[in-house]
Order: C-alpha cells, then sequence, then structure tokens
C-alpha cells in the first residue's frame, strides 16, 4: 500500500503540471507585470483581506464598505488581465474542489450523506 503522503505529494505535483494551475500561473504573472493591473489587483485583495477579517471577528460591515467593495470589483472585471485571472483562478478551484470530493468520499460513506437519511 502506498503512503499516503507520497500519493498527496503526487497529487500536489500533479496540480502544479495541470492545465489549469498553469493557465492561472500565467494569468498571474500577466497581472503582475502590468503596473497598472497589478496596483488595482493588489487594491482589490486588500479590499477583500479587509472584509473577511471583520467578518471572521465577527463585526458588521458598513453600506459603505460594501459599496467600496462592489466599485473596486466593478473596476477589476473591466480590466482584462484580471478578469482572465479571476476567471482561471475559478477554474482551478473547480479542480480542487473536484478533488476534495474525491478524497473525503470515504468519510461520506462511513457516516452517510445526512441529507439522503
Amino acid at each position: 500500500m502506498a503512503n499516503i503522503h507520497d500519493t498527496a505529494y503526487d497529487l500536489e505535483n500533479a496540480i502544479r503540471e495541470s492545465e489549469e494551475f498553469n493557465h492561472l500561473k500565467t494569468a498571474y504573472e500577466a497581472v503582475m507585470n502590468n503596473p497598472q493591473a497589478k496596483e488595482m489587483f493588489e487594491s482589490f485583495r486588500d479590499t477583500q483581506m479587509q472584509l473577511q477579517e471583520k467578518q471572521m471577528q465577527g463585526l458588521d460591515i458598513t453600506e459603505e464598505e460594501v459599496e467600496k467593495a462592489r466599485a473596486v470589483v466593478e473596476q477589476v472585471q473591466q480590466h482584462s488581465d484580471i478578469s482572465k485571472l479571476m476567471e482561471e483562478e475559478q477554474r482551478l478551484n473547480l479542480l480542487i474542489n473536484d478533488i476534495s470530493r474525491i478524497i473525503t468520499k470515504p468519510l461520506e460513506e462511513l457516516y452517510g450523506d445526512p441529507n439522503n437519511q
């Protein structure tokens, strides 16, 4: 029987070599090599992080913060390089979610799906 950690490292390498990851990497490099796109993307990430931190602390997010976040999202969606990066990130996340469903299948089978009982 294979060592489960070795299998996990093999999976890591497979993800690194996947089309999805390589497209994401290319899109990320395009954004980072464009000063305007990089600044916009970093502003977007900062805004996301600030809102997530407030949520995790149980603090309310103000309407002003929501509007600011909407404006930042609209701005980054208008930039083709950032839009492409977000699309590629979503594709990789779908792959990772599929993998997660596969590797948690033994737990689902053991405990059963409470929605199907």
